[in-house]
């Protein structure tokens, strides 16, 4: 196989002979990249598409942004994560022997996560966008308590009406609704905004319109990365994803010599940027390692190059650390790969990550084949030393409108509420935040059916489900990490919590599970 040799790097020439029928997102000149300080937040959940580890120039977020991020002050969390994340690997790839908990590390989040791309070759116009105003949606007055209720219950009268077609009601109901949403509110106002948005474009059948055009017109790669990296600094809700996700791997391959790595959102890469050195690290030496990088046009449009800028990430981590590492750059739409793309090879240990991805893929409710447990199983044909699964803790797949939109409502007051925790209500970029990395989810979950509902997110309980079923047995997540994430969390407000459950790890706000964790084989 051709390849080009950097050291212990190897890139391999080999590219697949597929074509994407969706258009490319486009993408500007591209811009000077730079590294912040942070290089191992995972993925972001809840519509983000890329690792915000990796800023273009001038998207750094605002010089006064920590003041306002008192709990990150007071902690002193405005540090590496990526000391305790090596530190953690590498114990996990250490002889047997016991191990106390470490000192623990102030997290640095950075990332992000990608979304599906809609296959659809029209590009709406901005007029169909989702940009409330908060003029337009002033509350009259401040929301108590209980008027927070009330307008919860509001929301849900909106929802009823239009689930039962009730147009005349639904239009009376909304209007009141409008007159008591803002997009600088209390959290149940600000998610209120975009909630409306949402049952309006469902009432005009207008959702695919406007969610497609979230995606395309989205503001400058730079900007983007900016309200990811804040997002990512001021939640923890998928760091620990790959901190679980890591701890799995380590442990899974820590006697291996030979590592296949297929990673099916690469994004930046970020996620590998600790595992890496600390199996350079390893008493006996490092392996080789290889990884395959699964890519979507979003993501290359938020790092602004194409897969080869991840290999260029880890041929300097090779150089670095002396580990020889293979980079197979795969830029196809995860539910097209197919086993032979991924050149498996024997005396491989194989990891497959599946970072937030699998919920994208249409199941048995949408598609005869049934592409989610169909992915599955072809996972498993391959034996697997781990398979490692990112999900959100919500129930949108199969649920008829109204309970969905009830599930939704629950899931997003929890995630405004922790981001009200941390950001003041009048701050420009948490607008920027709540509009750019939810709104689009949450329109897609509400407005949209059939094949266009790309959100389609399911509780761990069923995803054990599916992956029993395909012949899969939990590997079981580490207590070493478990304890270093309680730790980590101890940065943030008290209101996070973590749990294990059935095997899984869950992260949530208050009595809300949001992100679920796992490990299979």
């Amino acid at each position: 196989m051709g390849s080009e040799q950097f050291y212990g790097y190897r890139l391999t020439s080999k590219r697949s002979s597929y074509s994407s029928p969706n258009p490319k997102v486009p993408v500007g000149p591209t811009t000077l990249i730079r590294k912040v300080e942070a290089q191992d937040s995972p993925n972001c959940h809840l519509s983000t598409r890329f690792d915000s580890d990796i800023l273009s120039s001038g998207a750094s977020p605002p010089a006064n942004f920590f003041e306002d991020c008192t709990s990150f002050n007071q902690s002193g969390n405005i540090h590496y994560m990526k000391n305790a994340l090596q530190d953690i690997e590498t114990t996990l790839m250490a002889p047997d022997e016991e191990v106390s908990t470490p000192t623990p590390m102030p997290m640095n989040p950075i990332s992000a996560q990608t979304r599906w791309p809609q296959q659809s070759t029209h590009e709406p116009t901005s007029s169909n966008m989702v940009h409330p105003q908060a003029a337009a949606y002033s509350p009259r007055y401040s929301l108590s308590a209980n008027n927070n209720n009330n307008l919860k219950m509001l929301l849900i009268s909106c929802a009823s009406a239009l689930a039962a077609n009730k147009i005349s009601e639904f239009e009376i109901l909304v209007e009141r609704a409008q007159a008591l949403v803002s997009i600088s509110g209390d959290p149940i106002q600000r998610l209120g905004a975009y909630m409306v948005e949402g049952l309006v474009a469902r009432r005009e059948l207008s959702g695919n319109n406007i969610y497609r055009t979230l995606r395309c017109r989205e503001p400058q790669g730079k900007d983007l990365l900016t309200y990811m990296h804040i997002m990512y600094e001021i939640c923890p809700y998928l760091k620990f994803g790959y901190l679980a996700a890591n701890g799995a791997i380590a442990e899974a391959c820590r006697n291996e010599g030979r590592i296949h790595i297929i990673d099916f959102q690469i994004a930046q890469g970020t996620q590998w940027m600790t595992l890496l050195p600390a199996l350079a690290a390893r008493s006996g030496g490092p392996p080789h390692v290889r990884i395959t990088g699964i890519d979507d046009p979003v993501s290359e449009y938020a790092r602004g190059d194409s897969l080869e800028l991840v290999g260029r990430r880890l041929e300097s981590v090779s150089q670095k650390f002396k580990i020889p590492i293979e980079f197979h750059p795969l830029p196809v739409y995860a539910p097209l790969v197919t086993v032979e793309m991924l050149d498996v090879r024997p005396g491989e240990a194989l990891a497959v990550n599946f970072p937030l991805q699998l919920h994208h893929m249409p199941d048995e409710s949408v598609d005869v084949n049934n592409p989610r447990d169909e992915r599955l199983r072809m996972v498993k044909s391959l034996s697997p030393k781990v398979v490692t699964l990112i999900e959100q803790e919500s129930n949108t797949n199969t649920a008829a409108f109204l309970p969905r939109f009830s599930e939704a409502l629950d899931y997003y007051s929890a995630v405004f509420e922790s981001i009200d925790a941390v950001l003041a209500r009048d701050k420009k970029d948490r607008i920027n935040v709540e509009q750019h990395c939810l709104a689009r989810d949450m329109v897609n979950i509400i407005a949209c059916e059939g094949t266009e509902r790309v959100e389609r997110h399911e509780l761990f309980r069923k995803w054990k489900s599916r992956l029993t079923m395909a012949g899969f047995t939990q590997y079981p997540m580490s207590a070493y990490v478990n304890s270093v994430i309680q730790e980590l969390l101890k940065c943030y407000s008290q209101n996070y919590s973590l749990a294990e459950k059935d095997g899984a790890m869950l992260l949530g706000w208050k009595d809300r599970n949001l992100i679920s964790a796992s490990a299979w084989h």
